[in-house]
């Protein structure tokens, strides 16, 4: 694990090294053509939030049937659809997790919905243990987490820690490392930053001798 973590640290510091360096080398030209990329890129972002919030994005609601769930999977291209029973201490936690990822990731439409009110769908899509988060893009169902066994098999697991298997499927936007869950990638970090600090702290002596093997 110590030797994962070093190599998933090493691989981060390599990433940044090479930004810095292409940034480095850029010209007037180039920074005012990126300027001008991020303006129509954050126009179009805007429209795109109003038409996402004008579909029920930013929270998390629960829909009444199969009629409803194929309505809001052909009006948004990523939804997030937890299949519950109202009766599952579970169920209650997932809706916990959920309502915080709804309003973080407004790109992605999250519904609960019933399976009582839903046997036809429930039983097409083989749904046979509750909670179960069905994961749609563009109309089709790429994935499902089928209770908390890919999130530690216990009931206190992380927001993020979902979050990062949702973005395992592409239902979402996310930033971090698809390979290491954030737990990890925080470990690394962390051995990153300590490498660096006992590299700083070393005497000249040391430091020549390190650059010398």
């Amino acid at each position: 694990m110590d030797q994962l973590l070093h190599q998933v640290a090493s691989n981060m510091e390599k990433q940044l090294d090479s930004e810095i360096e292409r940034l480095e080398t850029l010209d007037s030209s180039d920074l005012e053509a990126i300027r001008q990329q991020r303006i129509a890129e954050m126009k179009k972002r805007a429209k795109a939030k109003q038409e996402w919030m004008a579909n029920g994005h930013g929270d998390y609601t629960e829909i009444d049937g199969e009629k409803e769930f194929f309505t809001v999977c052909n009006k948004s291209e990523n939804v997030v659809c937890h299949f519950y029973k109202s009766d599952t201490p579970r169920c209650k936690i997932v809706d916990m997790h959920l309502k915080l990822l709804a309003k973080k990731h407004i790109e992605t439409r999250f519904v609960k919905l019933d399976v009582e009110r839903a046997p036809f769908l429930t039983g097409r899509l083989k749904i046979r243990v509750i909670p179960t988060i069905g994961l749609v893009k563009d109309n089709k169902t790429k994935d499902f987490i089928v209770g908390f066994t890919e999130l530690g098999n216990r009931d206190d697991f992380s927001t993020e820690l979902l979050e990062w298997r949702i973005a395992r499927s592409e239902a979402i936007e996310y930033n971090g490392d698809l390979l290491v869950p954030p737990a990890d990638a925080r470990k690394a970090r962390m051995v990153q930053i300590q490498s660096k600090k006992t590299i700083r702290g070393r005497p000249d002596s040391d430091s020549d001798l390190e650059l010398s093997d």
